[in-house]
């Protein structure tokens, strides 16, 4: 298995990537945009993306996206074909797409917004802090990438100030703590924090 810098040449995955995507967004029922290939490719062409290969065959994807004039970057789209999930592959090809990012735009915040529990630990592994929205970027371009998800009309209800998503963000301005242990940093706190959101959305919505 490698992960590399995904390039033009790997344009001929970008109809399997979106293709895993939308099946994963419907499998799990959960909020995940969908991406056009045109868009996948124009991030491989800039060396916005890593990919995740087992010989010629596809196994994994995760892109990076630069908002507010660079001042905020996200990694998005991850993505684990199902031959190779319960592998550990997504949290590797999170680690080097982090990394990345790192590298490339060093004095910008890195931030995610997901529904997913795995991705929150392993954004918490790296580093990530939970947030509000309001500490993440304000332009317009990112939170209109989220019309295709199911929950758009929840976030919009809320004036984008909460959606199913949690914010998450890594900046490197302030002194990162120490990785959390392992046997401390249990499910069930994620578990419980996407609870009471929900809780408190249903509620508006009752009202």
């Amino acid at each position: 298995m490698k992960i590399v810098i995904a390039d033009k040449s790997h344009s001929i995955y970008a109809d399997i990537i979106c293709d895993t995507i939308a099946e994963a967004a419907q499998v799990r029922g959960t909020g995940i945009a969908k991406r056009k290939p045109e868009y996948v490719i124009t991030k491989m062409e800039n060396g916005n993306a890593v990919i995740a290969l087992e010989g010629d065959q596809f196994a994994g994807f995760c892109y990076i996206e630069s908002w507010s004039h660079g001042k905020f970057v996200a990694n998005s789209g991850l993505i684990v074909h199902p031959y190779f999930r319960n592998q550990g592959l997504a949290k590797k090809i999170k680690k080097v797409i982090f990394e990345h990012s790192r590298a490339k735009f060093p004095e910008s915040k890195v931030f995610s917004i997901t529904t997913g529990l795995a991705v929150m630990k392993m954004n918490s592994d790296l580093g990530y802090k939970p947030v509000t929205f309001s500490e993440l970027t304000n332009d317009q371009s990112f939170w209109k990438g989220c019309q295709t998800c199911k929950n758009f009309d929840v976030l919009t209800r809320t004036e984008q100030k909460m959606c199913l998503c949690t914010g998450m963000l890594y900046d490197p301005t302030k002194k990162q703590e120490p990785k959390i242990q392992e046997h401390n940093y249990d499910k069930k706190v994620w578990t419980r924090l996407k609870n009471i959101k929900q809780s408190i959305l249903l509620k508006k919505d009752k009202k």
